[in-house]
């Protein structure tokens, strides 16, 4: 097999591939270009999208060429893959914003140098298509049956399949036919829930050009207790620091599950194989110092090394009595409300550490909740600033967060 392909497929990487072996020669004579896409349908990239990113950077490395797709396009309608309904439509002002952001994102990340790795936006070729002759020329090579014979659409049907989503297959075909004649590209790389569409796409170009393409997908990654990556209690972990913070950012790596952190190091690391498996290999503090290590890493990659640091030393101030207490995620409250006294449950849910009243009612029941390293034994207790101490409080929920409450005035 292909260096590159052996790469991948140690680190964790490979789910499906349409013919290994034939990739694997075409690879083996040269530089082979190949592309990502993702929809613009939301303000922030989050860390699952990352996974086919972390691969491109691994084939750029080599030798290959990677590109960008950004769905200007395709998010005027939205892909049904992996959704159990409609998306909800936007504008196009609010898609080509997206689209700014999500590029950004990409670059402080990939790095787009224009030669190795750009980014093209699908919105070029799709946005005045003329349907009646896209029909024509382009919906005459697909099967309605084999269509609905791919789970995307089997899965929806169940549910409700609109028919502006039953179009999206044919309009990313399109976009692999496209980029296939414009930037020769041979192969397309993401997800495995877009299997469907890429295989669709690789028969389209050989029914229209004659032409041999390859798809390859990544494995939807699970933690070890079946949940989706990158989901946390306030919803995705997003790459944009207003929308996730780099030191929640960097927690969710620190706490992740000793049987994930190998695999995370992995995947989302670009540290050597072997020292990925050595870091993971210990128990108690060493597989602490592991989850560290990993925490860093990602963060470094996603928000700069500086940011890392940050929330590194953040995390050493409030688990570990060390390091700097300000990069603690904090919010202020005037002293005055404090002379008179906060709710303890409403000290919680203000500080982000509880969604609700009944939420953290629940927290202080189960003995999760502690002010100062001093347990919350009585759910209805008032909060004042004498138990401050240096002007401030350290609220704690669980062994995972923190929030410091800062009094002011």
């Amino acid at each position: 097999m292909n260096r590159a392909l052996e790469t991948l497929k140690e680190r964790g990487f490979i789910q499906q591939c349409t013919d290994i072996e034939g990739l694997s020669r075409l690879m083996d004579e040269g530089p082979v270009t190949f592309y990502i896409g993702c929809d613009p349908t939301g303000p922030s990239l989050h860390i699952g999208h990352m996974v086919p990113f972390f691969a491109l950077r691994h084939l750029r490395e080599a030798g290959h060429v990677g590109i960008a797709l950004l769905g200007g396009g395709t998010a005027r309608i939205g892909d049904p893959s992996g959704k159990s309904e409609m998306r909800k439509i936007i504008s196009y002002e609010a898609i080509d914003e997206n689209a700014k952001r999500f590029e950004q994102q990409l670059d402080r990340f990939v790095g787009f140098d224009g030669k190795t790795s750009y980014t093209v936006n699908n919105k070029d070729w799709l946005a005045d298509l003329n349907y009646i002759e896209f029909l024509r020329d382009i919906g005459k090579h697909f099967s309605v049956n084999r269509m609905l014979s791919f789970e995307t659409y089997r899965k929806r049907m169940e549910t409700g399949l609109s028919f502006i989503e039953f179009n999206y297959q044919l309009l990313q075909s399109y976009d692999f036919l496209q980029l296939y004649k414009r930037n020769s590209c041979r192969l397309q790389i993401g997800g495995d829930d877009q299997w469907g569409n890429i295989v669709a796409g690789i028969e389209l170009i050989r029914r229209i050009e004659g032409a041999e393409c390859y798809g390859l997908t990544f494995p939807l990654v699970m933690t070890g207790d079946g949940k989706k990556m990158g989901k946390t209690e306030k919803g995705a972990l997003f790459l944009d620091p207003a929308m996730t913070s780099p030191y929640e950012f960097f927690q969710y790596w620190r706490n992740v599950s000793d049987d994930d952190v190998e695999r995370f190091l992995l995947m989302f690391t670009f540290l050597p194989t072997e020292d990925c498996r050595q870091l993971a290999s210990g128990s108690d503090a060493d597989i602490n110092r592991a989850k560290e290590r990993l925490a860093w890493e990602v963060t470094a990659l996603i928000h700069g090394k500086d940011e890392a640091d940050k929330a590194l030393q953040a995390a050493k101030a409030a688990f570990g009595g060390t390091g700097a207490a300000d990069q603690i995620p904090s919010i202020s409250i005037p002293a005055s409300r404090l002379d008179e006294g906060i709710p303890v449950l409403a000290l919680f849910v203000e500080a982000g550490l509880a969604s609700s009243k009944s939420e953290a009612r629940r927290l202080v029941q189960q003995g999760g909740a502690s002010i100062n390293g001093t347990r919350v034994a009585d759910e209805n207790a008032l909060i004042k600033a004498d138990i401050s101490e240096d002007g401030a409080m350290l609220l704690r929920a669980g062994k995972k967060h923190v929030c410091r409450v800062i009094v002011a005035g």
